[in-house]
């Protein structure tokens, strides 16, 4: 998919700190906590004990992918020389046959794909390949790309034709082989994925061998420590890297009872049914959302419509009664995952970041397999809610687990003991151009209102957005090629009107695909199917502009009524923004038991908070000033509290 330039604006300040901060932070953490290390004394140079957990090779591949993709449009030397670096490493590292997993090859050299559902060896070896096929595309150089597929064929050679028990438990191995097979033309790799997906929820008796598993990855880690204890014993002046502490999360009482019901049943790793009658989120969130990424990716790339209509299924279940309205998903800490229906608590909400980025990954497949304004509509909400608040304006701090209460012990951190959120948020944010545009002949759809430039089929545009604080965007066509070209342009979901000029003069716009009757009321009050595509069919010229002003009103939204907890509560949104209250605003305030009072809510421009936002200014009942911030920007000032879902008068 080609890539839009992102031009000055909100997103373009993000990419930045992406860019030149947090990518250069995220290298110096895994250096320091020994995950480079690791390589090095996988291939044999350098002494050392192997650092972090078993899938730790997954975060250096993340970073290489996220740094391959930022160098598609900021060729930064020195982040070049330590991909190169590090591409060199890896090749070194890998063994002769395209194996390359350090856990194995450091602590149990010869044992191979073990433990499937849990250890992460294909998960692993899936974002080395994503890795491979991005650096591929931002560079036009082979060397990584040679290495991912010297890693696939060894997977293929190994699975290929195999049973539903040599199914992986992570569903990245499915996204990344399909990505393969596009670059690379293979065949093959795209029946792998499509194996791998077909046969998930098939193995008989798969309670039992989840137990298997679980006993041989607790037998293996006992034996890593007793290697560890002797090692350091004939190393004493060696000290280990500690990890850092998880975020905190508060969890139900029930929760260890729930998480052995939900793994022995197959749900957690959505093995409990084949993935044609998986129309139910359950689960693993991070897995689920990329489950139905490749399912969707599958069902674009061969035509097989068939799966669709699950797709379809899953997605109307998790927006009308699994999802928070911040865009999380994921309510339930324990098992980093799915509750029950309308299980919406929003101080347990675990809502991961690497959930909602997936979320993004699976609703773009579905905007090109649909070209409904649906899924670009909840794309937009999640990117600027459940996604951005995993980083803070730094880019050197991140949030794991995003709740929408917080009463404290929620902070942003360095680092985690887990650090799959970091890099996989940078190589979203450095891959943001390519889901602003998408081209059909003579038709040009814009899912997004983010500053850019794009070109392609002989058409060349330029945006102007200033979203998400303001309610306009322009379009200027640069060049356009002859004969009529529609473009399509999404009414969001939260804009009660959009009016369109073109040239100055009001545009008369045809609604495209209409939006279906929104039916069941959601769970969280934001509803992405109020979304629409407008058309404007006409033989453009260069100099053209089209402006587009939105409706931006300030909304309360309720929870369904069967939310537990949420009755005389609200979410007070403005635009795309979901909007908190932070205890640094508010000083002397109970976010917990103030009531707002609704009429008094205005947007402010404040210059100085925050690096300039709008913020929204109102009053409780009894006359408190109330300073609401957006909830992407919360914890940026240190530990505080926060609500997102504030009692209101009456």
């Amino acid at each position: 998919m080609k890539q839009a330039l992102i031009q000055p604006g909100f997103w373009h300040d993000w990419l930045q700190v992406n860019a030149s901060r947090a990518i250069f932070h995220q290298w110096e953490q895994l250096e320091a906590s020994g995950c480079i290390q690791n390589f090095r004394i996988a291939a044999g140079e350098a002494e050392g004990w192997r650092e972090g957990w078993f899938f730790a090779d997954s975060d250096a591949y993340k970073w290489l992918d996220a740094a391959a993709r930022i160098w598609a449009t900021n060729q930064d030397e020195r982040l070049g020389k330590l991909m190169d670096d590090f591409i060199n490493l890896l090749g070194r590292a890998q063994a002769p046959d395209g194996y390359l997993f350090t856990y194995n090859q450091i602590h149990f050299p010869g044992v191979r794909w073990q433990n499937l559902q849990i250890e992460h060896e294909l998960y692993c070896h899936g974002h080395l390949i994503e890795a491979g096929v991005s650096h591929f595309e931002a560079t036009g150089r082979r060397e990584l790309l040679e290495i991912a597929l010297k890693a696939a064929q060894r997977i293929a050679d190994d699975f290929s034709g195999k049973g539903p028990a040599f199914t992986p438990g992570h569903e990245e191995i499915e996204i990344a082989l399909l990505r393969l097979s596009e670059a690379s033309g293979e065949e093959r790799y795209l029946q792998l994925a499509r194996q791998f997906l077909e046969q998930r929820g098939r193995q008989r008796l798969f309670s039992l061998e989840i137990l298997r598993q679980n006993l041989q990855v607790a037998r293996r880690a006992q034996l890593v420590q007793r290697q560890k204890q002797a090692y350091l014993s004939a190393h004493p002046d060696f000290k280990p890297y500690r990890l850092p502490p998880g975020n905190a999360a508060k969890k139900p009482r029930n929760t260890i009872y729930r998480w052995y019901a939900s793994a022995l049943s197959g749900k957690y790793f959505q093995q409990h049914l084949p993935i044609r009658r998986q129309t139910v989120p359950v689960g693993h969130a991070v897995r689920f959302a990329y489950l139905e990424t490749a399912t969707a990716r599958l069902c674009r790339e061969t035509g097989d419509r068939s799966l669709l209509p699950v797709l379809e299924q899953a997605w109307q279940h998790m927006l009308t009664r699994r999802m928070y309205v911040t865009g999380g998903i994921g309510s339930l800490p324990g098992l980093e995952g799915f509750g029950n229906d309308y299980e919406l608590d929003p101080e347990y909400a675990y809502a991961e970041t690497c959930a909602a980025l997936g979320s993004l990954f699976w609703n773009w497949e579905m905007a090109q397999l649909t070209g409904q304004a649906k899924y670009s509509d909840l794309f937009e909400w999640q990117l600027y809610n459940a996604a951005s608040v995993g980083m803070g304006q730094d880019g050197t701090t991140y949030l794991y687990n995003n709740p929408l209460t917080c009463p404290g012990g929620v902070t942003r951190q360095a680092w985690y003991a887990v650090p799959c959120c970091p890099s996989n948020l940078s190589r979203t944010w450095a891959s943001l151009g390519k889901y602003i545009y998408s081209v059909a002949p003579g038709s040009l759809q814009i899912h997004q209102y983010i500053s850019s430039k794009w070109s392609g089929e002989g058409l060349q545009v330029e945006m102007e957005s200033v979203l998400p604080w303001q309610g306009q965007a322009q379009l200027k066509i640069m060049a356009a090629p002859p004969g009529l070209v529609e473009l399509q342009l999404r009414r969001p979901s939260w804009a009660a009107g959009m009016k369109v000029k073109i040239n100055g003069e009001s545009a008369t716009l045809s609604l495209g695909q209409r939006p279906e009757p929104s039916g069941e009321v959601t769970a969280s009050g934001y509803d992405p199917r109020l979304a629409v595509f407008f058309k404007i069919q006409r033989e453009w010229a260069a100099g053209d502009e089209v402006t587009i002003e939105f409706e931006m009103s300030i909304e309360l939204r309720r929870a369904h009524p069967k939310v537990k907890g949420q009755q005389g509560q609200v979410a007070v949104t403005r635009g795309p923004l979901v909007y908190c209250l932070e205890s640094v605003d508010n000083p002397g305030v109970d976010l917990f038991s103030t009531r707002l009072a609704p009429k008094s809510l205005a947007a402010v421009m404040d210059e100085k908070l925050l690096g300039g936002i709008i913020k929204l200014q109102g009053k409780s009942v009894e006359g408190d000033p109330l300073t609401f911030i957006p909830y992407l920007l919360w914890g940026n000032r240190g530990e505080s509290q926060m609500n997102a879902t504030v009692r209101i008068q009456g």
